[in-house]
């Protein structure tokens, strides 16, 4: 008979498997952008779909990352149930936050596809843009909480205890560049796939909570 706790940790890793491959294309798609297709387009850095020279290839692609996109919230959801942050209100805030900014990335792959011919001066892709620029704020501050109490709460340890504030501190450091250099975004994004595949490998590896030896000790001993 498999035990409530157990099917609990089939749920997260299956979660977490989704979340690795969301990662981990991610992190290969932004290096293909960047360092394959961005150097041989012939299409103008004004378009909206840049660098895709083809209108097919970018619907094509946009519907892929919403399904990326979509993967990586599965996989938040199931590391906020894990317990992995802690059960403060910093750690649900967080989470949260996270989940909503990646939402609102996919919702920014989606109203990509019909202004896909625009160019970033319009109207147009300056909506959709405005929703990727707070969907990188919502997620960089949603990260940025998840992760310091994931520190503070002691469940998970060594190289995992740092991996869910990996990519908030990037997202922090990718804005600025990108507004610096906006031709580095998709190498920036791939970089933040990186921090994603860390986290999602740490939630595989460490699907449920259990308070490491350090912070066990320093729980308080009942009479």
């Amino acid at each position: 008979m498999v035990s409530s706790n157990d099917s609990q940790i089939d749920r997260t890793r299956r979660a977490a498997i989704g979340f690795i491959g969301a990662a981990a294309s991610t992190a290969v798609a932004g290096a293909v952008l960047q360092f394959g297709l961005q150097p041989t387009t012939e299409l103008s850095d004004d378009m909206w779909r840049y660098p895709w020279s083809s209108s097919g290839a970018f619907v094509a692609f946009s519907l892929f990352s919403t399904l990326l996109h979509g993967l990586v919230i599965a996989g938040l959801v199931a590391f906020g149930r894990s317990g992995a942050a802690g059960r403060s209100r910093a750690a649900s805030t967080g989470v949260t936050l996270a989940i909503a900014g990646t939402a609102l990335l996919l919702v920014g792959e989606l109203a990509s596809i019909p202004i896909r011919d625009a160019e970033i001066d319009d109207t147009s892709a300056g909506i959709v843009g405005a929703i990727f620029g707070v969907a990188g704020i919502v997620s960089t501050v949603g990260f940025l909480l998840a992760g310091t109490a994931t520190l503070r709460a002691g469940v998970w340890h060594r190289w995992r205890r740092f991996t869910p504030l990996a990519p908030g501190i990037w997202l922090t450091a990718l804005t600025p560049l990108t507004l610096a250099f906006p031709t580095v975004l998709h190498g920036g994004v791939g970089i933040y796939g990186v921090c994603l595949l860390a986290m999602a490998t740490a939630l595989y590896t460490h699907p449920a909570a259990s308070i490491s030896a350090p912070a066990a000790q320093l729980q308080p001993r009942r009479a």
